[in-house]
């Protein structure tokens, strides 16, 4: 465990995002490899049922993710707080909230998996393998959403080393499921996602058995396994908002998606092999800003206002530095970016791709600093302004993309994602200040 309220700032936060950075590589590669391995031996078609089930995928899973998140950050808060009992506490809640939240959703995305790619307008030539994919990743969330909530409670201890050694491990195994349920088994798309569930049942269980035999704080005994009313309150008012938070922004995404199905399936795969390139450029981003939201949390709940600023500082500095970095090399390269996924031969895909870098890598700058302060915010137990920021990228997003759709121009459609940034950190911006100069009041009263 490490307890980020000591010691020298910037080495600790590099000393816990590394992991968080490494962990995140492994996250992108897991969820990578559906898309690559489908690309490259599936081909197109299946490629593009892939890519159109992310958005559906963002929006139910992406709600217990970010639930999971905001449960965590009242561990983090009693960590730094050395309140023992109450750590435990908010173990035992957070995973009864997801396990719940799983189920639940698990039985209403396969009902409405249909209804939803229809509604979205998914081309016929890709629906029926989009939704054997969609179907089954839904159907074994309980597994994605128990790695999250498991990893997200070590980190709010200190711990990123764990979770990351147990991505590494079902990312590989998740590689080589891929290929023996495609190459020998000859399953298709739905070997695909099943290999993938498979993997993510198993880094589950070496958490389990981690926490067990290695995390004191998380041993948890028989009177502790009762539900308390009052712990359930206290994190459903953090933890329900940050859900809906993380699916308001989806909805952004599947507006974006239905504009891109009207476009037909050169358009569609396109955004299946851009959208994880984002993911590369985004892992320091996402990682610092986890970084930050434990940081943040542990020191609020210890009090060291003044260790929050000097943080934030430096961790805006971190990001925007390798979002600028990033963008040059993926304009430069754009070509093999592409080609990692696809033939050289579908050159419209990797002429949309080309434009598709141009437009939003100008922009990655703005993302660094909407991931940074966001979770920074979140990380203080605030979960209106986040959810805010939520609508405003929905706003955007959405609103933009329609225009896209409307005059059948690309360029227009791919803007969507800039304009949400823009909508999302007008006030984000603000809301830092105004924390930052809260805090320097606090601490010269202190």
């Amino acid at each position: 465990m490490k307890d980020l309220t000591k010691g020298n700032i910037l080495t600790g936060l590099i000393a816990f995002t590394l992991p968080l950075l490494m962990g995140n590589f492994f996250q992108v590669l897991y969820n990578t490899a559906d898309t690559l391995i489908v690309g490259q031996t599936l081909g197109k078609d299946a490629l593009a049922s892939v890519g159109a089930t992310g958005s559906i995928n963002f929006l139910i899973v992406g709600f217990a993710q970010g639930m999971t998140a905001g449960l965590t950050i009242l561990t983090a808060q009693r960590f730094g707080a050395k309140d023992k009992l109450a750590i435990k506490k908010s173990y035992v809640t957070g995973l009864y909230f997801t396990v719940a939240v799983s189920i639940i959703l698990s039985i209403l995305s396969l009902i409405f998996v249909g209804p939803l790619l229809q509604v979205m307008q998914t081309p016929s030539q890709i629906f029926e393998g989009a939704k054997t994919f969609l179907s089954i990743m839904l159907g074994g969330m309980i597994a994605t959403n128990l790695y999250a909530y498991l990893s997200n409670a070590l980190r709010a201890l200190g711990d990123s080393k764990t979770p990351l050694y147990a991505l590494i491990a079902a990312s590989i195994l998740n590689i080589a499921f891929e290929y023996f349920a495609i190459l020998v088994l000859k399953l298709g798309i739905a070997g695909a996602s099943g290999a993938t569930i498979l993997a993510q049942m198993i880094s589950v269980l070496f958490l389990f058995w981690h926490i067990r035999r290695k995390v004191p704080e998380f041993q948890i005994s028989k009177n502790l396994w009762r539900l308390d009313r009052a712990e359930i309150a206290h994190h459903a008012r953090l933890g329900i908002p940050m859900g809906f938070q993380s699916s308001i922004i989806a909805i952004g995404s599947i507006t974006l998606q239905v504009a891109l199905n009207k476009m037909g399936t050169n358009a569609v795969a396109t955004q299946a092999i851009v959208s994880k390139i984002d993911q590369f450029a985004m892992l320091p981003m996402i990682s610092i800003g986890l970084a930050m939201a434990t940081f943040g949390a542990q020191n609020y709940g210890a009090k060291q206002y003044k260790r929050i600023n000097q943080g934030l500082m430096r961790a805006l500095a971190i990001a925007v530095g390798w979002s600028i970095v990033f963008a040059i090399i993926l304009n430069l390269a754009h070509f093999y970016f592409t080609t990692a996924f696809i033939s050289s031969s579908q050159t419209a895909v990797i002429e949309m791709s080309s434009h598709y870098y141009l437009v939003n890598g100008s922009f990655y700058w703005l993302l660094a600093i909407l991931f940074v302060t966001r979770s920074t915010i979140q990380g203080l137990g605030n979960a209106k302004i986040p959810t805010l920021c939520g609508f405003a990228e929905l706003f955007m997003r959405a609103g933009v993309a329609i225009i896209g759709v409307l005059l059948l121009n690309y360029t227009v459609i791919i803007s969507s994602n800039p304009a949400a940034w823009v909508g999302s950190t007008s006030i984000l911006i603000p809301t830092t200040i105004r924390m930052i100069k809260r805090f320097r009041q606090n601490q010269d009263l202190a």
